[in-house]
């Protein structure tokens, strides 16, 4: 029996991203298209397959450690985005404002998909869906360049809308209209 039961739901691919540098910022730059190898997006600041410990994971590691890198992707809802707009007073909010790689249409309630849930393009192209994307204060910065005084509304507006983080499990590439099928794991809840 398999452990990943394909849903009937499929996403579609609206928009694409890199954030290329960090060291610049959060702000990611729309492509048409992303490569992704075992290490995640080419070209991607995020990527690797290791990254040092981060807030993330506090309770296990000290800040630095060297772990596994599953936060090579951020993948957001268009429909989480457009709440999370409405909810700032903005007419439209632009992925790239939160560092997103990808954005999908279509799969509802994509930021609380449960854990190692797979995301998989047309092509083959695999996601596992790591973890909730909890809401941060780094998007502030690029939202208050373009839209002064926005930016401080972006983490209370983002709580339960933030996407979620992902690692690449199937290299392939994958581009902007691809459709994106949701397997979910075959398990209950936890109910301890």
């Amino acid at each position: 029996m398999p452990a990943l039961v394909p849903t009937g739901h499929k996403g579609r691919v609206v928009w694409l991203g890199r954030v290329e540098r960090r060291a610049r910022g959060l702000r990611s730059t729309p492509v048409e298209a992303l490569a992704l190898g075992f290490a995640g997006p080419e070209g991607e600041a995020h990527a690797g397959l290791t990254r040092p410990a981060c807030s993330r994971v506090a309770a296990l590691h000290p800040r630095g450690t060297e772990i596994r890198n599953t936060r090579q992707l951020s993948v957001l809802s268009a429909e989480d985005l457009a709440a999370i707009a409405a909810a700032m007073g903005l007419e439209a909010f632009d992925p790239a404002w939160a560092g997103a790689t990808l954005v999908v249409s279509g799969i509802p309630d994509l930021t609380h998909l449960p854990p190692s849930s797979r995301l998989q393009a047309e092509g083959g192209a695999t996601l596992v869906v790591d973890m909730e994307n909890l809401p941060c204060r780094l998007p502030a910065r690029p939202i208050e360049t373009d839209r002064p005084g926005y930016g401080a509304r972006f983490r209370a507006a983002a709580e339960g809308r933030r996407g979620v983080t992902a690692w690449v499990e199937r290299e392939g590439t994958i581009r902007l209209g691809d459709r994106l099928r949701l397997f979910v794991p075959a398990q209950r809840p936890w109910a301890p």
